[in-house]
């Protein structure tokens, strides 16, 4: 009886586990990360010139008069803040003006007391009408002859003065001594350049450009920035500055490049790479990584502003070491896909982020 029944119950037995499987929750799809990137010009669409990392303002400083060097208080490279001495004149040339100005003061005053008393004088003999109108309008005079004569040397006291601290050269700002250009005993001039100073703050790339293609650069011109110390990142930046003038040793003419991508760790003196897009047109750059092909198509993985993904049928151009040219099926602000591009599925969810495993906001894509 018992080997009739079995037959029957294990039809009943595997339905009723199939029900049970039915009624379990589904399993909610996790939404993976996806390395993304947008497409870069071509190298070969780039013009590239080395550079190095200066600061914006770097200001030439000078003494105010002339004098032999006595003491130079700081080096090329060293940090200093504002107000900071960073060398001094020999004081004694400027210490006798000033003790000259200052006797000549004395002696100025000394004459302004004594022809004051003499119009004093006059004054009470011409009210009693002793001496006559004339001789009392000299002595007036003298009296302000005394007076101007007293403010003038007053005024060259104070020059003397403050030629006096125009001894010490002081730094205007806080920043680096990029250059000097004197040593103690030599004599210099007033004006003469005796330091370079880079101030602190914003920092720029200068590059020279060839004359034979000055003509196609122009301020405010796009480019991109590779540091030495960040090699493979590149920092987006202008040209904010292009000399009228060619170097007479060189013929290239300077440009300064400032960085509008915030915050760059880049150092003074530090070697850079400017990238500047040529006249050609210009073929965006994938990973080789981003690359898939299904039935002889080749193809990428865009991300929407959904996040969602989508297949972009692509034409491509000779493969090279790291990169593959994409000359049709691509935008440059689009966020392609630079890894695990066999595993993805059209319309699947993903997490995009950057290199740095940062997220990235696509919300503003349109």
């Amino acid at each position: 009886m018992f080997r009739y029944a079995l037959p029957l119950a294990l039809p009943v037995s595997l339905a009723l586990l199939l029900t049970a499987c039915g009624h379990e929750e589904p399993v909610q799809a996790t939404v993976r990360p996806a390395m993304v990137v947008q497409p870069e010009p071509s190298a070969q669409a780039l013009d590239s010139y080395p550079g190095e990392v200066r600061a914006r303002y770097e200001p030439d400083l000078a003494f105010r008069i002339g004098g032999k060097v006595s003491r130079r208080l700081v080096d090329e490279g060293q940090r200093v803040k504002a107000n900071q001495a960073l060398a001094e004149l020999d004081p004694e040339d400027v210490r006798l003006q000033l003790d000259a100005a200052r006797a000549q003061v004395a002696a100025a005053a000394a004459n302004l007391n004594l022809v004051r008393a003499e119009r004093d004088r006059y004054k009470t003999l011409m009210e009693r009408q002793m001496v006559s109108r004339s001789q009392y309008d000299n002595a007036e005079n003298l009296y302000r002859s005394g007076e101007a004569r007293l403010k003038q040397i007053k005024a060259e006291f104070d020059v003397a003065s403050n030629q006096a601290s125009y001894a010490v050269l002081r730094a205007p700002q806080d920043g680096v001594v990029a250059k000097r250009a004197v040593e103690v005993g030599q004599v210099v001039g007033a004006g003469q350049t005796v330091f370079t100073l880079a101030t602190d703050g914003e920092r720029e790339v200068l590059i020279s450009l060839p004359e034979q293609h000055f003509g196609r650069f122009k301020v405010g011109q796009p480019v991109t920035v590779e540091l030495w110390t960040q090699q493979g990142q590149r920092f987006a930046g202008t040209i904010r500055e292009l000399s009228p003038a060619a170097d007479p040793k060189s013929r290239t003419f300077a440009a300064r490049i400032t960085f509008t991508a915030g915050k760059v760790p880049a150092e003074l003196g530090q070697s850079a790479r400017v990238f500047i897009q040529s006249a050609d047109a210009v073929a965006l750059t994938v990973p080789l990584s981003a690359l898939t092909a299904e039935n002889g198509a080749t193809y990428v993985w865009v991300v929407g502003a959904d996040n969602k993904l989508k297949k972009a049928p692509v034409r491509v151009g000779a493969f090279g070491e790291k990169t593959v040219p994409v000359l049709e099926g691509l935008n440059p602000d689009d966020w392609v896909v630079a890894a695990g591009v066999h595993v993805l599925l059209e319309g699947q969810q993903v997490r995009p982020v950057d290199r740095s495993n940062r997220v990235v906001n696509l919300a503003g894509k349109e």
